[in-house]
Protein backbone atom coordinates (compact mmCIF):
# COMPACT_ATOMS: atom_id res chain seq x y z
CA UNK A 1 0.00 0.00 0.00
CA UNK A 2 2.80 2.42 0.87
CA UNK A 3 4.56 1.55 -2.40
CA UNK A 4 1.46 2.40 -4.40
CA UNK A 5 1.03 5.72 -2.61
CA UNK A 6 4.71 6.51 -3.19
CA UNK A 7 4.17 5.75 -6.89
CA UNK A 8 1.20 8.11 -6.94
CA UNK A 9 3.35 10.82 -5.35
CA UNK A 10 6.17 10.34 -7.87
CA UNK A 11 3.79 10.34 -10.83
CA UNK A 12 2.00 13.43 -9.54
CA UNK A 13 5.35 15.23 -9.34
CA UNK A 14 6.08 14.04 -12.88
CA UNK A 15 2.77 15.48 -14.08
CA UNK A 16 3.62 18.86 -12.54
CA UNK A 17 7.12 18.95 -14.02
CA UNK A 18 5.89 17.85 -17.46
CA UNK A 19 3.12 20.46 -17.38
CA UNK A 20 5.59 23.24 -16.65
CA UNK A 21 7.96 21.97 -19.34
CA UNK A 22 5.14 21.75 -21.86
CA UNK A 23 4.26 25.43 -21.40
CA UNK A 24 7.82 26.73 -21.10
CA UNK A 25 9.56 24.48 -23.64
CA UNK A 26 11.94 26.29 -25.97
CA UNK A 27 10.77 24.47 -29.11
CA UNK A 28 8.13 22.10 -30.44
CA UNK A 29 10.20 18.96 -29.90
CA UNK A 30 10.58 19.68 -26.18
CA UNK A 31 6.86 20.37 -25.90
CA UNK A 32 6.07 17.10 -27.67
CA UNK A 33 8.30 15.11 -25.32
CA UNK A 34 6.75 16.84 -22.30
CA UNK A 35 3.25 16.09 -23.59
CA UNK A 36 4.19 12.43 -24.04
CA UNK A 37 5.58 12.31 -20.49
CA UNK A 38 2.45 14.01 -19.19
CA UNK A 39 0.19 11.52 -20.94
CA UNK A 40 2.23 8.53 -19.75
CA UNK A 41 2.23 9.83 -16.18
CA UNK A 42 -1.53 10.31 -16.20
CA UNK A 43 -2.01 6.78 -17.54
CA UNK A 44 0.25 5.53 -14.75
CA UNK A 45 -1.82 7.41 -12.19
CA UNK A 46 -5.00 5.87 -13.57
CA UNK A 47 -3.41 2.42 -13.34
CA UNK A 48 -2.34 2.97 -9.72
CA UNK A 49 -5.78 4.24 -8.75
CA UNK A 50 -7.21 1.14 -10.44
CA UNK A 51 -4.98 -1.01 -8.24
CA UNK A 52 -6.10 0.91 -5.14
CA UNK A 53 -9.77 0.53 -6.10
CA UNK A 54 -9.28 -3.11 -7.19
CA UNK A 55 -11.18 -2.40 -10.39
CA UNK A 56 -10.38 -4.74 -13.33
CA UNK A 57 -12.09 -2.56 -16.01
CA UNK A 58 -9.57 0.20 -15.32
CA UNK A 59 -6.82 -1.98 -16.77
CA UNK A 60 -8.67 -2.24 -20.08
CA UNK A 61 -8.89 1.55 -20.10
CA UNK A 62 -5.15 1.80 -19.39
CA UNK A 63 -4.36 -0.61 -22.23
CA UNK A 64 -6.44 1.37 -24.72
CA UNK A 65 -5.02 4.70 -23.51
CA UNK A 66 -1.48 3.37 -23.88
CA UNK A 67 -2.16 2.32 -27.47
CA UNK A 68 -3.70 5.71 -28.29
CA UNK A 69 -0.76 7.50 -26.67
CA UNK A 70 1.74 5.46 -28.67
CA UNK A 71 -0.03 6.25 -31.94
CA UNK A 72 -0.24 9.94 -31.01
CA UNK A 73 3.50 10.00 -30.33
CA UNK A 74 4.22 8.44 -33.71
CA UNK A 75 1.95 10.93 -35.47
CA UNK A 76 3.49 13.89 -33.68
CA UNK A 77 7.00 12.72 -34.49
CA UNK A 78 6.00 12.39 -38.13
CA UNK A 79 4.52 15.89 -38.12
CA UNK A 80 7.58 17.44 -36.44
CA UNK A 81 9.95 15.88 -38.98
CA UNK A 82 7.64 16.96 -41.83
CA UNK A 83 7.31 13.40 -43.11
CA UNK A 84 11.02 12.61 -43.42
CA UNK A 85 12.06 9.13 -42.39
Amino acid sequence: MIGILFGVLVLAASVLVAGVRMFRGPNDANRAIAADLLFSSVVGLIALFGVLAMSPPVFDLVLIATLVGFLATLSLARALTKGRR
